[in-house]
């Protein structure tokens, strides 16, 4: 995206040669550009713990395409992007996102949430949907690093969750560290979308959030001895039984169903103060059409965008094998909105 394409995104529309929400799901994993070359950086975290952050600061590509690396200037924004369950700067909407800042010469980063960047964290807690404080102490973290520059939020799917929980809660004072921030397929309503997942083909999802989920489980016990029952992980069949085994006990919850309600951002909505953009497309397997917020759930802050289609974070456009720039044009244009 450069700055000729500052003009309206219009609405997203699926090809016809990608039908239903699970193709459009799918379907990015097969064609996600390469990784750009970050740069990571390692944060210790107050409790002695860490969190990694991969930033991309190479400006446009020179006039043979060579990309040349480059801080960008002072002022340019930095859009800062919490990732998915089991996500991370390598996920195809960081990448694809990762690319359109790269074109504009703005600066991007993605923090890892904990255990998520390729190494084990220290402590036994690792991270959830709900995990507002750790939104907040990367951004503050972020905003005093960086106190000329724009600051763009945008979370996916279990990041966007937690970024519009923190929008809720920190209401007016979300405008002293950020501009303004976008949510993409959040779970807004975890039991929904837990009860959701656990069901038909949807369960394809499930089996393989849980493969690696139960594997970073049962490796926390090696240096944890004793945090939960090694049988009762290798047995859980769906979301709701690892979160009532692991998730849960780990975070300060009574229960699955305990987190399920109170990590929910949905009920947060009407306190959201700063410009956000939401979209969540009526067929996202991973959250019913029935459990979208309607226009008097949100504050007038919220912008709400649901689209027919898009899958969970899918939104391919063009010929085949298609593209994946329809999302973060649509999120710099919002950005380009709230520049000031």
């Amino acid at each position: 995206m450069t700055d000729g394409d500052r003009t309206a995104i219009p609405p997203y529309r699926a090809p016809r040669w990608l039908p239903g929400g699970h193709a459009q799901t799918l379907w990015p994993l097969l064609i996600k550009p390469a990784p750009p070359a970050y740069r990571r950086e390692r944060w210790d975290t107050p409790d002695g713990d860490f969190i990694d952050a991969d930033f991309l600061d190479a400006a446009a590509g020179s006039a043979d395409g060579a990309a040349k690396a480059a801080e960008p200037a002072p002022t340019a924004p930095l859009v800062i992007l919490f990732h998915g369950l089991e996500g991370s700067s390598r996920s195809h909407y960081a990448v694809s996102l990762a690319l359109a800042c790269q074109a504009r010469g703005w600066g991007f980063v993605v923090p890892h949430f904990r255990g998520c960047s390729g190494e084990a964290n220290r402590l036994p807690r690792a991270y959830h949907s709900g995990d507002s404080a750790e939104i907040g102490w990367v951004l503050a973290r972020l905003a005093q690093r960086f106190p000329g520059r724009p600051l763009h939020v945008a979370g996916v799917s279990l990041g966007g969750n937690a970024l519009l929980k923190w929008l809720g809660e920190q209401e007016e004072a979300a405008g002293r560290l950020i501009r303004c921030a976008a949510s993409i397929c959040p779970p807004l309503d975890l039991a929904a979308a837990g009860f959701n997942l656990g069901r038909g083909f949807n369960l394809v999802y499930t089996r393989h959030f849980l493969g690696t989920l139960k594997a970073s489980a049962l490796a926390k016990l090696k240096h944890h001895p004793g945090l939960f029952d090694p049988g009762k992980v290798r047995q859980a069949r769906n979301l709701y039984d690892f979160d009532e085994v692991v998730t849960a006990p780990l975070h300060g919850f009574q229960g699955a169903l305990d987190y399920w309600t109170r990590a929910s951002a949905k009920p947060l909505l009407d306190r959201v103060r700063l410009p956000t953009l939401l979209i969540n497309p009526a067929n996202d397997p991973f959250l019913p059409a029935a459990a979208l917020p309607s226009r008097h759930q949100v504050s007038a802050a919220v912008r709400l965008e649901q689209p027919a289609e898009g899958g969970h974070v899918g939104f391919v456009t063009g010929s085949p094998p298609g593209r994946l720039d329809w999302l973060p044009r649509r999120l710099l244009h919002f950005f380009d909105e709230h520049q000031s």
